[in-house]
């Protein structure tokens, strides 16, 4: 399993975290923006099908930190699977600390929604995305 990144720059002169971020989960079909400003990040690789780009009202589209094709194949969405994905994610997670870092970073502005695709609400790469963030800023 990879290493949760380091968010140590985000701690005030006291070593605390000054307003802990708010990061959530949000399928794109069931997206409507709720606060005009929060950060809404797309965290698949494959554009949602039948959504518009305006629709969305997104901050960033982070398709660089989508699992790689051969693991969300493998995957399937397939609950039984479902260990052996996060585990597998997160390696591949942390290879891409810059990214996740920028993502803290909007969290830290402002609440945070990484909108995802998938069906399944509780199997889904944005729950892992944001399980390493929030380890990583608890870390830090």
């Amino acid at each position: 399993m990879g290493e949760a990144p380091c968010f140590a720059h985000f701690l005030d002169e006291k070593g605390d975290m000054p307003d802990q971020p708010r990061i959530r989960v949000q399928r794109v079909y069931d997206s409507t923006p709720t606060l005009a400003r929060e950060a809404r990040v797309l965290v698949d690789r494959i554009w949602p099908r039948g959504v518009g780009k305006a629709t969305l009202n997104l901050d960033r589209w982070a398709k660089d930190l989508a699992p790689s094709t051969e693991l969300r194949r493998w995957f399937a969405h397939d609950p039984k699977k479902w260990p052996g994905f996060q585990s597998r994610y997160r390696a591949e997670l942390a290879e891409k600390t810059p990214a996740l870092k920028e993502l803290a970073e909007m969290a830290r502005d402002r609440p945070l929604v990484l909108l995802y695709a998938a069906r399944d609400d509780e199997h889904n790469q944005a729950v892992v995305i944001k399980d390493v963030l929030e380890e990583g800023i608890r870390n830090s």
